[in-house]
């Protein structure tokens, strides 16, 4: 019953929001999110790195990246320990009154949900655990379950280092104990402490992140005696300049706006490192842009303000180099 002019006139209006108002109203939106989420890591950084880690996975950079900005903005980040994690992050209060983030249980691979919130209402309920085989007891947990916590350290204030962990786990009686207190006094083996690379390797493989050094501060006098400029060097360099920079792929992005170019994020021991790498150099060397895990790059320092890039002429993948960090051929994920 509407006149026709009035009826197509609705529909162009329609058809305009159609095409206008919800990427308008989409941007809006995004960028409250965006403000809110800013004002958090700003304002409480603690509570905002301890909400990404409990909604993983999700976003766009991994734990790893997450746990380390925070610490590079001042964020006390405390390891996984059963005598005082949950099953998700908590906050603690640090030494200067700030809050700190305990890991939750939930890194540990290899741990259910059901055996860690079992460890934490057996502690809630009678304190802290005295042994490895209390532990074992009180939360019920299966050898399986302890050994993924030993691998991931969080018995080290039981055991103290990962080996000796392990030695401890493997020594548990499972079940029922038949008498009342089945306790026998055994010498402490003295098994050799990890190494750093060591406890770099199993961090990674079993909780996905480190609180130990950086990987590459572990590689760096290789790195270096093959000229390869740190992050925080890098920012140094003059316009034009020649060099060679490896890290960590953190990011790779081929946006369909920009012509074919990869952007590629490096990060090692003192920051990160953006390269931008053209298409014929990534069809090239497709391999190590696409596979590393240890990217190696040459380029050129591009300078526009406060904005450092490498222009990339040639990559590499070095990422065998972080299977030395074991000492022993092996290597983490």
């Amino acid at each position: 019953g509407y006149p026709v002019a009035f009826a197509e006139q609705l529909f162009r209006q329609i058809r305009g929001f159609g095409e206008y108002g919800f990427p308008e109203s989409h941007a809006a939106s995004f960028a409250l999110l965006v403000y809110v989420s800013a004002w958090i890591k700003c304002h409480a950084p603690a509570a905002f790195l301890a909400a990404l880690l409990d909604s993983q996975p999700m976003g766009f950079y991994a734990p790893a990246q997450l746990v380390r900005d925070a610490r590079w903005h001042g964020v006390e980040v405390r390891a996984v320990n059963v005598q005082h994690s949950d099953w998700g992050c908590r906050l603690e209060r640090a030494a200067n009154g700030q809050p700190a983030v305990r890991l939750g249980l939930a890194r540990v691979a290899g741990l259910g949900e059901e055996a860690a919130r079992r460890v934490a209402a057996a502690r809630a309920i009678g304190g802290a655990f005295a042994s490895v085989q209390a532990l074992a007891e009180r939360a019920a947990l299966a050898r399986r379950e302890l050994a993924a916590l030993a691998a991931a350290g969080a018995l080290e204030g039981l055991a103290g280092h990962r080996h000796r962990a392990a030695w401890e786990v493997a020594g548990v009686e499972e079940g029922l104990p038949l008498f009342e207190q089945p306790r026998f006094n055994e010498a402490t083996p003295l098994l050799r402490t990890p190494t750093p690379g060591e406890n770099v390797v199993a961090d990674y493989r079993q909780l996905g992140l480190t609180l130990g050094p950086h990987p590459l501060a572990l590689l760096r006098e290789t790195l270096a005696a093959g000229g390869i400029r740190t992050a925080e060097e890098m920012l140094r360099l003059a316009h034009g300049t020649r060099v060679r920079v490896a890290g960590l792929v953190l990011v790779r992005q081929r946006p369909g706006t920009a012509s074919g170019v990869t952007f590629v994020t490096l990060e090692d021991e003192t920051g990160v490192v953006n390269l931008v790498v053209w298409q014929r150099i990534a069809e090239r060397d497709r391999r190590a842009l696409v596979g590393s895990r240890l990217l190696w790059a040459e380029g050129e320092v591009q300078r526009e303000g406060d904005v450092v890039h490498v222009v990339v002429r040639r990559l590499r993948d070095d990422s065998l180099l972080l299977g030395e960090l074991a000492s022993r051929s092996r290597d983490f994920h």
